[in-house]
């Protein structure tokens, strides 16, 4: 399969198991996974960026369209798209002659976890942040943004270990 096929399926499967499926858990009104954001973490980083963070921008309209929320889900992953190459230079010390070499799943879980948790939680904490855009929620931001991530970063690394290939 090609990979534009393979990441076209994954941008209509993450959105539509986005909608029907995740956004209809509310578990104590905080958490709520939002697994679309596996798209940003997947995408190789040797493909060019425009496309990328085209698509990134056009799943998270998909999101807020179904969901009615306004772009929040848009801007979300659009900054967490465009700060990926960021983060990736942080934590893995890898430069753009070394990103057509790069797949995330090779690298030390250690440095793999930091980056997730980190793109999850800003991720996380903008969302909430435009969704309740205001500083006396910021508690509510705050719990929001804390358990939502917990329980997306759990969802994410059971399907990377349950859909991974062994090697």
């Amino acid at each position: 399969m090609s990979r534009t096929l393979y990441f076209g399926f994954l941008f209509v499967f993450l959105i539509l198991l986005q909608v029907f499926v995740l956004n209809n858990i509310q578990f104590l009104g905080y958490i709520n996974p939002y697994l679309y954001i596996i798209f940003v973490f997947v995408y190789p980083l040797k493909e060019k960026r425009i496309p990328f963070l085209f698509a990134s921008f056009m799943l998270g309209l998909g999101i807020d369209f179904f969901s009615d929320s306004g772009g929040i889900h848009a801007f979300s992953i659009l900054t967490i798209a465009y700060l990926r190459l960021f983060f990736v230079k942080v934590f893995f010390r890898k430069y753009p002659i070394d990103y057509p070499f790069f797949v995330l799943n090779l690298e030390p879980f250690g440095k793999k976890f930091n980056y997730v948790v980190t793109l999850t939680f800003l991720h996380h904490f903008i969302l909430f942040s435009f969704a309740n855009f205001s500083f006396q929620n910021i508690s509510h931001v705050l719990l929001n943004t804390l358990f939502s991530s917990i329980f997306t970063l759990i969802l994410y690394f059971l399907s990377i270990f349950i859909f991974s290939k062994k090697q």
